[in-house]
C-alpha cells in the first residue's frame, strides 16, 4: 500500500497516473507480474526509448519497481508493480509538528507473549533461528534478531513503549507493518482471518488473500528458500475516535476510548490466527530484511492535553 498523506504530498503519484500508456503499463504488469523493457514496448508498440521516460515517471512515483537482472544477454531491466493498493488522504488534519505525536519502530522479533502451532519459524536477515517447526524457538533469546516471523495458529504479542507526557491522552494509535498467510510451501491464494487486539480489546479482524510466492519479495535475502514466504502486503491500522480503520476502511467501532489507555500504561499489540477462524490460514509478519517493504513494526501515537471538566 501507498500512503499519500495530502495532496501536495501526491504530486507525483496523480502526474504518473494521468497518461493513458502509464495506466496500460501498470494493466500489463499486474497480468504478468513483471517483464523486461523489451516485453513492455513489444505490447505497447512503442520504442525502447519511448517507452523509458514512462518507466522513470512511474518508478519516480513508488508505483513500479525496476530490478536490474543478469541474463547470458547482459543485464535486463525487468519492471514490477510495487504497491498493492492506493490509499489518499485528503481530509483536513491537525498541525503535526512532531510535538504531539511519538514514533517507534519494533522488529518482528520483539515480542513479549506467544503461543504458536507449527508450521511455524523465525529468521534474521542472515539464518533461521534455532530449527522450523519447533516452537520452543520462539522463547529463545535470539528471536530478537529475528526479521520474519511465521506460524499456523496461535498469537504474537507485542509491547509498545507508551511515551505519552503528563497531562496528556492519546488521541489515536497508528500501526503499520508487512503481513501475509502462512501456507504449505507458498500459495498466492490462502485466505487467513487474522484477528487484531490492542490491550486485549480485539479491535478487528483482516482477511490475508493468500501467502504469496510468486516472485522473490524485493528485499528478501537471496538464500531465502524459492518455495517460501517471499512478501505480503503493507497494511495501515489505525484507531482514533471515530473507530478503528485498516487502509482506510472502517473494520470496527471500537475507538480508542475504549481501549482506556492511561498515561503510564503500555500499549500491547496482539496478532492471531484463532482455531475457530473461518479461514485459519496461518500469518507471517515480515520486517525490514523481508519482503517488498524495508520497514519493522512502525507505531505512530498521537496525543493532546487532557481537557479538565467544564472547560
Amino acid at each position: 500500500m501507498l500512503y499519500i498523506k495530502n495532496l501536495e504530498e501526491g504530486r507525483k503519484v496523480f502526474n504518473a497516473l494521468g497518461s493513458e500508456l502509464r495506466i496500460e503499463i501498470i494493466k500489463l504488469l499486474m497480468e504478468r507480474t513483471e517483464m523486461n523493457m523489451n516485453e513492455l514496448a513489444s505490447s505497447l508498440g512503442v520504442t525502447n526509448g519511448a517507452l523509458t521516460s514512462h518507466i522513470r515517471k512511474l518508478e519516480d512515483s513508488g508505483i513500479i519497481r525496476v530490478i536490474a537482472e543478469h541474463n547470458g544477454h547482459g543485464n535486463q531491466k525487468v519492471c514490477r508493480v510495487n504497491v498493492d493498493r492506493l490509499l489518499v488522504d485528503i481530509a483536513p488534519k491537525q498541525s503535526d509538528d512532531g510535538k504531539n505525536t511519538y514514533t517507534t519502530d519494533i522488529k518482528v522479533g520483539c515480542f513479549s507473549d506467544y503461543r504458536v502451532l507449527p508450521t511455524c519459524g523465525l529468521a534474521s536477515s542472515r539464518a533461521i533461528v534455532g530449527e522450523v517447526d519447533d516452537p520452543r524457538y520462539f522463547a529463545h533469546p535470539d528471536r530478537f534478531k529475528a526479521d520474519i516471523v511465521w506460524f499456523t495458529k496461535g498469537y504474537v504479542e507485542y509491547m509498545i513503549p507508551n511515551m505519552v507526557p503528563p497531562h496528556r491522552q492519546i488521541d489515536q494509535v497508528t500501526i503499520s507493518l508487512e503481513l501475509g498467510s502462512e501456507a504449505p510451501g507458498v500459495n498466492n491464494d490462502w485466505p487467513s482471518d487474522i484477528t487484531i487486539c490492542i490491550n486485549h480489546v480485539e479491535v478487528g479482524m483482516w482477511t490475508s488473500p493468500g501467502d504469496f510466492g510468486d516472485v522473490q519479495g524485493i528485499f528478501t535475502p537471496d538464500w531465502w528458500f524459492p518455495n517460501w514466504n517471499q512478501y505480503g502486503l503493507l497494511k495501515m491500522i489505525v484507531v482514533n475516535q471515530s473507530g478503528t480503520f485498516i487502509d482506510g476502511l472502517k473494520i470496527s467501532d471500537v475507538t480508542i476510548l475504549d481501549l482506556k489507555l492511561g498515561r503510564r500504561d503500555p500499549l500491547k499489540l496482539r496478532l492471531e490466527v484463532k482455531e475457530n477462524a473461518a479461514n485459519a490460514g496461518g500469518l507471517t509478519i515480515f520486517g525490514c530484511a523481508f519482503g517488498n517493504y524495508n520497514q519493522d513494526i512502525k507505531v505512530r501515537v498521537h496525543y493532546s492535553p487532557v481537557k479538565e471538566e467544564g472547560v
